[in-house]
């Protein structure tokens, strides 16, 4: 039968911060971390579905521990007052769930590339800005979610924010090629500092992700069948989310691994993922994080 959410150990003493966490993958993560105990904090873009959220699991899970905060990934403001808006206390688990995927062009607040913006410089500025608080827990994780399309691209450090020509899917495919290459430099950078840093794929899990680009192209057709395509191959939210729990939780989980599920890489039970090799390259991913330091004007100064 394999690993599954009923195996995740006692979280009680831990506290998580989830990124997404108002519906599909986030969500259920938060709540399964949740119920195993673990202090649980939403951080969603937008506050009336991130209430209706947190109300919905409290409802689930009568004893949790959870409180939302807003957090908007694609505004670098939003993204430090979160940080600055958290506890002085030590941070246990980060869960780098939230993103966009195949939408219309579009930039940030600050000028970025939406999809590298939010999946990537997002999540690189939040992990920086509170990693001090993650390396005081002593045992802490991060867990970035990828997705099989990293092997869609490769990034380009010329053109990060496809300003030569943006293409929907190759875009997304850059920024979840990122996410594995951020995952490899910063497991570098913690191995001796006692913090896991693993990424984690859902295979195709069905949620919201899917048919959010079309929706905003106004592609009905596109909607539709992304629709269909959700109902007929898709697994559940719930099933898609263990391959991020497995990875936020397990013991077998180490430095730099990349897990999803198993059948094919489409569902199943988590083990060991699949990359390709463009997002193994250590010498891009060292690139790729001096570009992003200076793009967001976010240090690590603590690994320094």
């Amino acid at each position: 039968m394999g690993w599954t959410a009923r195996r995740i150990p006692d979280q009680n003493g831990r506290t998580a911060v989830v990124t997404g966490a108002n519906s599909g993958l986030g969500y259920v993560t938060a709540r399964e971390l949740a119920r195993r105990g673990a202090r649980v904090v939403l951080g969603c873009r937008n506050r009336s579905r991130g209430e209706r959220a947190l109300e919905r699991l409290l409802a689930e899970v009568p004893e949790a521990d959870a409180e939302l905060r807003r957090l908007d990934l694609a505004d670098l403001g939003s993204i430090r007052e979160f940080a600055a808006g958290m506890p002085d206390k030590p941070l246990h688990l980060l869960v780098n769930n939230a993103g966009l995927m195949a939408i219309p062009h579009s930039l940030t607040a600050d000028g970025f590339e939406m999809q590298f913006g939010v999946n990537h410089l997002g999540h690189f500025a939040l992990t920086g800005l509170l990693t001090e608080r993650l390396l005081a827990a002593g045992d802490a994780r991060v867990v970035n979610v990828s997705s099989l399309m990293h092997v869609v691209s490769g990034i380009d450090p010329a053109d990060l924010n496809s300003e030569r020509r943006y293409r929907r899917w190759t875009a997304y495919g850059r920024s979840k090629t990122a996410n594995l290459l951020f995952t490899l430099e910063l497991a570098r950078r913690t191995r001796e500092r006692g913090m896991v840093v693993a990424a984690a794929h859902p295979g195709y899990a069905s949620t919201e992700l899917q048919t959010k680009g079309p929706r905003l192209s106004g592609d009905r057709t596109g909607e539709r069948l992304m629709r269909a395509a959700n109902s007929l191959v898709g697994s559940s939210a719930e099933l898609g989310a263990a391959a991020t729990l497995y990875a936020a939780t397990s013991a077998e989980v180490g430095p730099g691994a990349f897990v999803g599920p198993r059948l094919l890489g489409l569902r199943g039970a988590p083990g060991a993922a699949w990359r390709a090799p463009w997002a193994r390259d250590p010498a891009m991913a060292r690139k790729l994080w001096e570009a992003s330091e200076e793009l967001t004007g976010v240090r690590y100064e603590a690994l320094e």
